[in-house]
């Protein structure tokens, strides 16, 4: 039995958009906006993923807020090192998380997912620019831990505001100065055809393989890029918990070892589950056959980790909750105060 040929109408829309490509390629029209490809599931699934995704995300940012707010609100947590950079972080996870997971949704409302050129890697730029950041604050509550359990008589004078300050934007500063290089390079690629990234985001390896050769050495200066920037935080990670857990179990104290080490427990966790996730992108050999699970990988540590995050940093710490009773005292002690009146 023989097949009639489908007319534009019935041609499946990724077929057709490269053939699109094809033909302005062909013209020596150069790209001037990208289709994100996104999730390639039924409809009936799209809607599934986009309540999904629409309830993580409200939740996540409702988390972070409150942390936030809980820190800057009670006088003792806004003059703790530790939870001046936990805010911090919040902060950072509420933009790295709008970055991504904002648009993911619209595409899945309205497909097909049209990004210009400029927005393409303005997205690219802040994502990779915020990760970059994280990584920093990682680094930097690594450094705080390590100071207040190995130097607890100096932390004091050493983690001063002005330190703690200082760290902060550091963080903020080398974490968007690092990645503008590579941004740079890759946008002054010729991209002539097709303009499908199979992603749900404006990723450089997804990226590039649109480019036009030669590429030059764009490639490798990226990689430079993101592998020294990995490695030296793992490193510093490795090092400042190294040297924690074994003066740890130096410690005489059975009860102050017991509390240290829960609370470090949950640092380890939020760092292997970015850093582990991270480190599977660089794992995964590149090619269209993996690309559902680049997209998964991707997702996990764009969407979920940003959820899970502050449950694991504040879910069993008992400062957090004694902040928060304090709050909720305070707040009913307004609350009848006006009553009376």
């Amino acid at each position: 039995m023989t097949k009639g040929v489908d007319g534009p109408s019935e041609m499946n829309p990724l077929a057709w958009d490269t053939e699109y490509a094809k033909v302005e390629m062909a013209n020596g029209t150069a790209v001037q906006e990208f289709i994100l490809l996104g999730f390639e599931v039924e409809q009936q699934k799209q809607y599934l993923l986009l309540v999904f995704f629409a309830i993580l995300y409200m939740l996540t940012m409702a988390e972070n807020i409150t942390i936030i707010a809980v820190v800057f609100l009670d006088n003792h947590l806004a003059q703790l090192p530790m939870y001046i950079l936990l805010s911090n972080f919040s902060w950072m996870e509420m933009c790295y998380v709008s970055t991504t997971v904002p648009r993911m949704l619209f595409d899945l409302v309205s497909p097909p997912g049209l990004i210009s050129f400029h927005a393409c890697f303005l997205q690219f730029y802040i994502f990779f620019s915020l990760g970059n950041t994280e990584c920093f604050f990682l680094s930097a509550m690594a450094l705080d831990r390590y100071l207040a359990i190995c130097h607890p008589l100096r932390y004091p004078q050493i983690m001063s505001q002005y330190s703690c300050s200082a760290l902060v934007g550091a963080c903020w500063v080398v974490g968007f100065m690092w990645y503008p290089i590579p941004v740079i390079l890759i946008s002054k690629l010729s991209f002539c055809g097709p303009n499908i990234i199979d992603h749900f985001l404006c990723d450089p390896g997804p990226i590039l393989s649109l480019a036009c050769p030669p590429l030059g050495n764009v490639p490798f200066v990226c990689q430079i890029f993101m592998h020294a920037l990995f490695l030296i935080n793992v490193l510093l990670v490795l090092l400042f918990y190294g040297i924690v857990i074994l003066t740890l179990m130096k410690t005489s104290n059975q009860d102050t070892c017991r509390k240290a080490f829960a609370t470090l427990s949950f640092h380890l966790v939020v760092v292997t589950l970015f850093y582990g996730s991270v480190a599977a992108m660089y794992l995964i050999p590149s090619g269209k056959t993996h690309s559902a699970v680049t997209k998964a990988v991707t997702l996990f540590y764009t969407a979920i980790t940003p959820f899970l995050n502050p449950l694991i940093y504040c879910l069993r710490n008992d400062q957090v909750k004694e902040a928060v009773d304090r709050l909720l005292r305070k707040k009913e002690r307004w609350l009848r105060r006006k009553m009376v009146v």
